[in-house]
């Protein structure tokens, strides 16, 4: 395949990554950026190092649970699925919503197979809904049990205000790192996995070291959700650090790790294997929505504090979060199914085998 037309069938991926780094790394660095403990400069440069990380040494864990669902297997129809999923998380973007890429691509995939004719594994999908319903509940009861673990920790050290703002910065920062690290290794599934199956690369020894065609797919999608995180991600992180409900930074450190444990839960294969080696149901290594995981974590932290904390949540906030969760999927399903109808009947490109 030449040069260009890989360029052309990946480009489709690559603004999908670009639309996820503009989203996504709100769930990382936002809640950090928004209660001005961190510059969105130096967040931006921490993220799309560790993000690009952890997509090239650990993204390949996610592609695979993503695949059961429909495995695209012409790269015309993998640039169609990528750029239907794309479209759809540019739109939330631009109205500051921080929605779920995971649910895009979902979506994008449904509207493949109802158009190729290929059967939908619901099983899979049953699992990836699961997900759904879970990290939200994850991340709240990880923010809450942390919160009330770190604050009796703060009160009984009883240190300086100033020693608390030093130790939480880079506590941010640190978490921040590991967050981004969790993310890309999570979340790449989504901006390249649809090309796998069908992927134009070959692989390569680099240094003694195997250089993977999905590893090569990965690296162009980390750097495409880097570019999205320097370029429009500051927006949004706005909306996740400020607009839901006020959190001082200790809620805000705790907020990035309980996303983080998230996410490790759900691309770690060594985890899957110390479960199954333990004689325990494995979990789903399947891209999940950070966004889900953020939120569910500023609202354990809410309820947790009673009525007060209650109050301070903004539903109308929330309400809108939540309605962009629900049409996402439905949304790129349909931009999906009569997107690849142009290419196939309009451009003459196969886009299912």
């Amino acid at each position: 395949m030449e040069i260009l037309n890989i360029i052309i069938f990946l480009s489709s991926g690559l603004f999908l990554g670009w639309s996820l780094g503009a989203n996504d790394a709100a769930n990382v660095f936002g809640t950090a950026v928004g209660s001005g403990m961190v510059r969105f400069s130096t967040a931006a440069f921490l993220c799309s190092v560790f993000l690009i990380l952890g997509a090239v040494i650990e993204g390949a864990g996610t592609v695979e649970g993503l695949g059961k669902l429909g495995a695209v297997n012409a790269i015309a129809g993998s640039f169609t699925v990528a750029l239907a999923a794309a479209l759809t998380v540019f739109w939330m973007t631009k109205l500051s919503l921080p929605v779920s890429s995971s649910q895009a691509v979902v979506g994008a995939i449904i509207g493949w197979n109802w158009f190729s004719g290929y059967p939908t594994d619901y099983s899979a999908l049953g699992k990836i809904i699961t997900t759904w319903v879970a990290c939200p509940i994850l991340g709240a009861i990880f923010a809450a049990v942390i919160y009330k673990l770190l604050v009796m920790v703060i009160n009984k050290s009883k240190l300086h205000l100033l020693t608390l703002d030093f130790y939480t910065r880079w506590g941010l920062i640190l978490a921040g790192v590991i967050g981004s690290y969790a993310l890309g290794a999570n979340n790449i599934g989504n901006v390249m996995g649809v090309f796998v199956p069908a992927s134009p690369f070959t692989s390569f020894q680099i240094a003694g070291f195997d250089f993977s065609s999905v590893q090569q797919l990965f690296l162009l999608g980390g750097i495409a959700i880097a570019v999205g995180v320097y370029t429009y991600s500051k927006k949004v992180m706005m909306t996740v650090g400020n607009s839901l409900m006020p959190i001082n930074p200790v809620a805000a450190l705790v907020v990035v790790i309980s996303h983080s444990l998230v996410l490790y839960i759900f691309s770690s294969t060594e985890l899957q294997h110390f479960l199954i080696n333990l004689g325990l149901p494995p979990i789903p290594l399947i891209p999940v929505s950070s966004s889900q995981a953020v939120i569910g974590g500023v609202m354990g932290i809410g309820l947790l504090q009673g009525i007060k904390g209650v109050r301070q949540i903004k539903w109308r906030v929330l309400l809108n979060i939540a309605s962009g969760w629900i049409t996402t999927p439905i949304i790129a399903a349909l931009i999906s199914f009569f997107a690849l109808f142009i290419v196939q009947n309009v451009f003459n490109q196969q886009v299912y085998k």
